[in-house]
């Protein structure tokens, strides 16, 4: 079988990459290991973040370091195993979080998030999903109202650097806006750009859908057999040897098993994250996407239930499952919404491929001839899938890139 273009990866990076070039008439088989979107696409908050513009960093205050190394938080988790060899990503990602260097990354990372709505909803419209993506925003709530002025200031300079919009309520405002959310809270910011989707999993199946309708094909396969060959590239696939002149590596975390053997030294590490779903008790509803910003769990209102997600755990990427952030979190969201019983048999754990940097690799692979990148999203992959397969198809057709790609390049590091 010849192809135009292999994309390596089925997830909702390699989905939206796949179906620009399929609409740009290239002839494009999506390969994955797994079904489409069965990895980190399905499970995460649901959240399209307009208002995202600064990638989340490391934290340089003395207090929630402090409160980390315990290792007894619901936001962060670590594996003592692990650390040795995470410790020379962490020291980078600590050093581009600094407050100067992070504001000049915002700079540079605010053009893809400010395509992010707009991408999302021409691949829905397409698709025909549009009901998916509700434009409710989402909410972070504050116990404090020290906690609640700190996050104003940030997201008032947000506002002005980056025209992003919101709204500041106190606890009047938070039960007009959730009457079903209890507890003892100062108020809340409500982020009224982003869009907030309904079931992640069955958007990335409804663009990969629109993929199919346009000509694309699918095949189950092994990422690590692609091979350079004399006018292209090949891959192996359960439906035979493939080969094409392009292709495109989007395996999100697991990207360094192609990377590393082509001779590519990026550093990419992993955050994991889990999630649990939960029927809502009696007629209790919950209209938006909401952050209990100082316990840091979030719950968003989905197709299955109601998603309690976790922060971020670092630990080798195949390690066992350890979901103690979610066991930590489940009995305080109880006392915050009328969580029921669990729907889901077991916490569900997905992979978040991270860069130091915090922006994703987007380009063309410098070593070789027709080999380009497109992973690194970190907790912005549904985010950012659309537009960063609108850049990447725009990149390998010769059409006038939609922004410039040189911040994302892979020769940066």
């Amino acid at each position: 079988m010849r192809k135009d273009v292999v994309v390596l990866g089925a997830g909702i990076v390699g989905v939206s990459v796949a179906v620009h070039l399929q609409q740009r008439g290239r002839s494009v088989l999506l390969v994955d290991r797994r079904g489409p979107g069965e990895e980190t696409s399905y499970g995460n908050a649901g959240l399209i973040q307009r208002e995202g513009v600064y990638p989340y960093g490391f934290p340089h205050d003395f207090g929630a370091l402090l409160r980390y190394a315990t290792n007894k938080t619901i936001d962060a988790h670590y594996h003592m195993a692990a650390l040795p060899k995470l410790a020379p990503f962490l020291f980078r990602y600590w050093m581009h979080s600094r407050p100067e260097e992070h504001r000049a990354i915002a700079r540079l990372y605010a053009p893809l998030i400010e395509h992010s709505v707009v991408e999302h909803a021409a691949l829905a419209q397409a698709a025909g999903v549009t009901d998916l993506i509700r434009p409710t925003g989402w909410m972070k709530v504050f116990r404090s109202q020290k906690a609640m002025d700190a996050q104003l200031r940030d997201a008032e300079a947000t506002r002005r650097d980056f025209g992003v919009n919101f709204e500041a309520f106190g606890a009047p405002g938070l039960a007009e806006r959730e009457p079903h959310v209890r507890g003892d809270f100062t108020g809340g910011i409500h982020w009224t750009d982003p869009g907030a989707i309904y079931d992640p999993y069955a958007l990335t199946m409804a663009y990969v859908r629109l993929f199919e309708s346009l000509g694309g094909a699918l095949a189950e396969g092994d990422a690590r057999s692609l091979e350079e060959t004399a006018d292209g590239w090949r891959v192996r696939t359960k439906d035979g040897v493939v080969e094409a002149r392009a292709v495109v590596v989007a395996l999100g975390p697991w990207a360094d098993l192609v990377t590393r053997r082509l001779g590519y030294r990026l550093p990419l590490a992993v955050k994991r994250g889990y999630h649990m779903h939960y029927k809502a008790q009696g007629n209790a509803v919950l209209n938006r996407p909401t952050l209990d910003f100082e316990r840091g769990y979030f719950l968003a209102p989905m197709a299955k239930g109601v998603r309690l997600t976790t922060g971020a755990e670092f630990a080798d990427r195949d390690a066992p499952k350890t979901p103690v952030q979610l066991q930590r979190a489940e009995p305080i969201a109880k006392t915050f919404f009328p969580l029921g019983e669990r729907v889901d048999a077991e916490p569900w754990m997905g992979m978040r491929p991270c860069t130091p940097d915090m922006m994703p690799i987007i380009g063309k692979a410098h070593r070789h001839k027709n080999l380009w990148f497109s992973f690194g999203h970190a907790h912005h992959g549904m985010t950012l899938g659309p537009i960063t397969g609108r850049l990447v198809a725009e990149m390998m057709t010769g059409e006038k890139p939609v922004i410039d790609p040189r911040p994302y390049g892979p020769e940066r590091f």
